[in-house]
Parts: structure tokens; sequence; C-alpha cells
């Protein structure tokens, strides 16, 4: 009876002794996880903050469009000239963007097919309107005639996530700026396989509201690392304390 006690003691104490480890080491790896995402986080926006602080060089040739690296060539500055074509748009929903902190409360981005001298489609972002600006109607008098030089920001097409909602081409609104789908569902043949976030020129009547990025991204990592550190570190004491009533305990 006392050895079948015992053995039951110290099988005991080896579940909570494995239990403890492995719960210290999951916690310990999320917190240098952690360290590695501020590391990461502190290295993209260095990296975009010297992009969108440089000036704007010439669009990359066509020829060069689909072997253009997201990694590499999103948020450069690029200027070039082009036509807007006449009645095209598609709106795109936004709550807000992070990176226009001047763009407040529910509106659209204007997504306008600009037509290089050559024939190829660039689709351009060409900024905010408010909700209720919705209709081409009420802003007329920002649509540019002829070719315009435009500077803007080269941005990748985003990625749907489950939560997104289902695009609305019959109401001509998407809830993805995903410029891939627009162009295809509008027919803008050649369409480069990026679109252009506009900075300038600014339309006559301010409406759509071009912008230049800025970066504010969160950056929280840290704290999150010293939340993991501290549970692993609290959890050993709790089993250390365990252990020590569990073998000093009873006398």
């Amino acid at each position: 009876m006392r050895k079948e006690l015992k053995r039951k003691h110290w099988a005991t104490v080896l579940d909570a002794t494995v239990f403890a480890l492995a719960g210290v080491a999951i916690l310990v790896g999320l917190g240098l996880w952690q360290l590695d995402r501020k590391a990461w986080k502190q290295n993209l926006i260095t990296t975009l903050n010297s992009r969108l602080a440089a000036g704007p060089g010439n669009l990359p040739p066509r020829d060069s469009w689909r072997m253009l690296k997201e990694s590499e060539a999103e948020f450069r500055r690029v200027t070039f000239p082009a036509e807007f074509l006449d009645g095209e748009e598609a709106l795109v929903y936004t709550a807000g963007s992070p990176l226009r902190p001047d763009v407040k409360g529910p509106g659209y981005w204007v997504f306008t097919p600009a037509q290089l001298a050559g024939g190829s489609i660039i689709v351009v972002n060409r900024g905010f309107i408010p909700i209720d600006r919705k209709d081409p109607e009420t802003r007329t008098g920002g649509a540019p005639h002829g070719s315009v030089d435009i500077v803007g920001v080269i941005r990748w097409p985003e990625a749907r996530g489950s939560f997104t909602p289902p695009d609305d081409p019959k109401d001509n609104v998407w809830y993805l700026r995903d410029s891939n789908a627009i162009a295809a569902s509008k027919k803008w043949l050649t369409a480069a396989p990026f679109y252009i976030d506009q900075e300038s020129p600014v339309p006559p009547g301010g409406v759509p509201k071009p912008g230049r990025l800025e970066v504010h991204l969160p950056d929280n990592h840290l704290e999150y690392a010293i939340t993991w550190f501290g549970l692993a570190l609290a959890l050993a004491g709790v089993y250390v304390a365990w252990l020590a009533h569990r073998l000093f305990g009873r006398h």
C-alpha cells in the first residue's frame, strides 16, 4: 500500500513537471516570437518611411510589370503621364485608413483606369469621397480631361479575408482594394497587376481627395513579449511552490 502511494506521488510530480516545463517553453517561445515580430515591424516601418519619403521615380516599363515583386516595389513613389478614361470608375468602400489619417468616416475610394501613351491601363485610386458623394453627378468638376502627370505610390491588390463582404458589381461597389478583380469585372484590358494610390494632382473641386500616405503601424510587440515572459515566470513560480509543498510540506 505504501509503495503504491509513493508510486502515485512521484507519478503526480512527474506529470506536473512535464506540464510546467511544456507550459514555460510555450510561453517563452511566444515571447521570443513577439521579439522577432518587433524586429520585423521596426524594419518594415523603416522601409516604408524610406520609400514614402523618396522622390517619385519613373513608372516601371510595361514589359517588367509581371516580374515586379511586392516586397521590392510596393510603396515606391512613381510619376507618369496618363489619361483617365471618361465615365469609368469603381467605388471601394472604406471605413477609414491607417495610412491616410486625413480620411475620416465611411466613404469610398474611387478606382479609375488611366491609359498610358502605349495603350496600357494603370488602375489608379484617385482618392476618397464621402458616402454622400457616391453619385458621379455630385462631383463632375473633379474629372480631369486629357493627359495629366500623376504622382502616386505603387500598391498591391488586397487579399480577401474570411469576413470581407462580397462585392456588388451591379451597384458598382467593392469591399476590397483588389484592382485585378475590378479590372477583370470592368473589362479594363491590359491593366497592370498593381494599382497606384494617387497623391497628385488634386482635382479642382477637391473630390476625390488624393493624399500622401503616412506610416502609423502599431508596434506593441515588446509589451506582448513582456506579458508572455511574465506568464512563464509566474507559471514557473507556481510550479516551484507546489513542488516544495509536495516534497517537503508533509512531515
